[in-house]
């Protein structure tokens, strides 16, 4: 039996400018944390991310940050499989954005869910913490995502992060799978 060629997952990384977005995609793909800030336009990042004992072929998608008024681009929502949002824990007006952000996707993309996780970045700041833990993870319960808290510069999470994105997209996609096959049967 030929090895099974697995589709490219997208994954985009959407939040507020300064939240942390290409730390996050730097120390993930690069395993290393720059102390200099540059404005990102936008990159793309390939790695293969593990889930169920499967390798993913995935496509990072690195964005400039987004605010209120900024137009949501139609790469940023079609065709896309998974969602990064992305609050800094030292930004209340960073995390505010992520359900307007949230909000523009389900509204460009003409979904009523998508798939996602909500990351709390600069976890490393806690004594600047203006976002507590609870209200990220009933963030999360509300958008049905997932939610976890992550440091680029101490590399906490970082990974975990990108897997439970590949995590909401695998479990929401399991139905649309075709049945796995165990030496000569198929399992149902």
């Amino acid at each position: 039996m030929p090895p099974v060629t697995l589709n490219t997952r997208k994954i985009v990384i959407l939040g507020s400018r300064s939240v942390g977005k290409s730390s996050l995609v730097k120390q993930f793909i690069d395993g290393h944390f720059s102390e200099s800030y540059y404005p990102t336009i936008e990159s793309t990042a390939s790695k293969i991310i593990s889930y169920n004992g499967v390798e993913y072929p995935c496509e990072i998608i690195d964005t400039a940050g987004q605010d209120e008024f900024s137009q949501l681009k139609s790469q940023h929502a079609m065709g896309i499989h998974g969602y990064v949002l992305v609050y800094s824990i030292t930004s209340r007006a960073s995390f505010n954005m992520i359900q307007i952000i949230y909000d523009k996707i389900l509204n460009f993309s003409g979904l009523s869910e998508i798939n996602a996780i909500i990351v709390g970045s600069k976890a490393d700041l806690h004594m600047d913490r203006q976002v507590d833990s609870r209200d990220g993870q009933e963030l999360a319960n509300s958008i049905n995502a997932a939610w976890i808290e992550a440091s680029a510069l101490q590399d906490v999470n970082v990974a975990r992060a990108f897997e439970l994105c590949l995590a909401e997209i695998e479990k929401k996609n399991a139905p649309l799978q075709p049945p796995r096959r165990e030496g000569g049967c198929f399992v149902m």
